[in-house]
């Protein structure tokens, strides 16, 4: 299995689903070698502990020297852009004029994919399984390298998020044909909602019998910290917690809590995350005059984020394009109510939650208000939504993982049970 990034060490949901996911194969007997990349941060980190490897004691975890890290921008490459240039076409037969993103990020893919298939070489394996684009170009070659066994492994794409996710419908055309030589050259392609399997068969071509949809779940953890805000003493809080990036729409929550703003004065805002529209949602919140009705807290981690949805009355998610939305369960599991986007794939899988378009504010901001300030309605979508989160697990995507699996494994394969 190959991922770029894994916890702690992750920065969004992608690393959330990749623990959550392999710890659930685990449990039924698949043996994983994960392959990551290592950043130097990384190096310092001992890794046994931090990845709690006695709890996925079927998970051998391999990490590539790397500079690559999650969600990487652009702008921190620069170098050697002609070798560049001539490794991306042979790798992905990509057009590498097309080449606009700093190059060094896909110096770094390269250099990933050249050493996945150095311990392609070594490992004994079944399944190829790659998450996202910066690994297919590694799943490529250990399906060559596979040949040399005399047996010809099979590629299964996970697609967690496209470029056209990432970049609101505007996407880097070198890494959509990355993303389309990949889905091409994919035995099969697994994605967490049928609202990404719509846009990839739509955006590629991909013929829609070659996807299977399996919906992220959750680590049911119903463990509450029962802690004492001071600031729900006086307010209500609306949480947003993600990244603070195009694809999440942190723009349009500024929109909506201005709204409520200049109607109620009980209404506070906390955005929780990081990412590059960071420093511009801090000014725009003090260009709108809401400043003090907006409070960020960073980046967070482990129990901070269970304290933050245990602090919030309401979870917004309103992002512009979801393939899925793992914190709106996690939201629900803290028995938090939620709105998502109807532009989500966890829309397809939670009915008890108000769903509405990410531009549509106006709506958002009335519906924040009215479910804050009724009670029963409040109750109902926190009870009710709870109980429904219940039902969505990592068992469950893993078991449906293994149905792919056991469809394309030659001779044999790996059985449930």
């Amino acid at each position: 299995m190959f991922g770029w990034e894994f916890p702690p060490l992750n920065s969004g949901g992608l690393g959330t689903a990749c623990y959550g996911l392999t710890k659930a194969l685990s449990s039924k007997g698949v043996k994983i070698t994960f392959v990551l990349p290592k950043s130097q941060e990384s190096i310092k980190v001992d890794f046994m502990k931090i990845l709690i490897a006695n709890n996925i004691s079927n998970v051998d975890l391999k990490f590539i020297d790397s500079l690559l890290s999650p969600y990487i921008s652009y702008e921190e490459y620069d170098k050697d852009l002609s070798k560049l240039k001539e490794e991306l076409k042979d790798t992905f037969n990509t057009n590498p004029e097309h080449l606009i993103y700093g190059n060094n990020l896909f110096k770094e893919v390269i250099r990933y994919t050249k050493e996945a298939e150095k311990i392609a070489v070594q490992e004994d394996y079944d399944i190829i399984h790659c998450h996202d684009w910066m690994t297919f170009g590694a799943g490529i070659k250990a399906k060559r390298i596979s040949r040399l066994s005399g047996k010809v492994k099979p590629l299964i794409l996970h697609v967690h998020a496209t470029e056209f996710d990432r970049t609101g419908g505007n996407p880097n055309q070198i890494i959509y044909e990355i993303e389309k030589f990949g889905m091409e050259s994919a035995d099969h392609i697994i994605t967490v909602s049928n609202y990404t399997k719509n846009l990839i068969s739509y955006k590629y071509g991909i013929s829609k019998e070659k996807i299977s949809v399996v919906y992220n779940g959750l680590e049911a953890n119903e463990i509450s910290l029962n802690e004492t805000f001071n600031l729900k003493k006086h307010y209500k809080i609306v949480l947003y917690l993600g990244r603070i990036t195009l694809q999440k729409g942190p723009d349009w929550f500024l929109k909506v809590a201005k709204k409520v703003s200049d109607k109620n004065d009980d209404i506070k805002f906390v955005i929780a995350g990081n990412g590059d529209m960071f420093p511009r949602i801090v000014e725009e919140s003090a260009y709108l005059g809401i400043a003090n009705s907006v409070f960020f807290t960073n980046f967070l981690r482990g129990i901070d984020i269970d304290r933050a949805y245990e602090m919030a009355d309401l979870y917004v998610m309103p992002s512009v394009s979801e393939p899925f939305g793992i914190t709106a369960l996690e939201a629900l599991n803290k028995k938090t109510p939620i709105i998502v986007s109807k532009q989500s794939g966890v829309a397809e899988v939670i009915n008890n939650c108000y769903k509405i378009d990410f531009w549509d504010t106006w709506k958002i901001a009335d519906s924040i208000i009215e479910i804050l300030h009724n009670e029963d309605l409040h109750k109902r979508l926190s009870e009710n939504g709870y109980e429904e989160v219940k039902k969505l697990t990592w068992d469950t995507a893993a078991d449906s993982c293994l149905e792919v699996y056991n469809k394309f494994i030659i001779n044999g394969g790996i059985h449930n049970g």
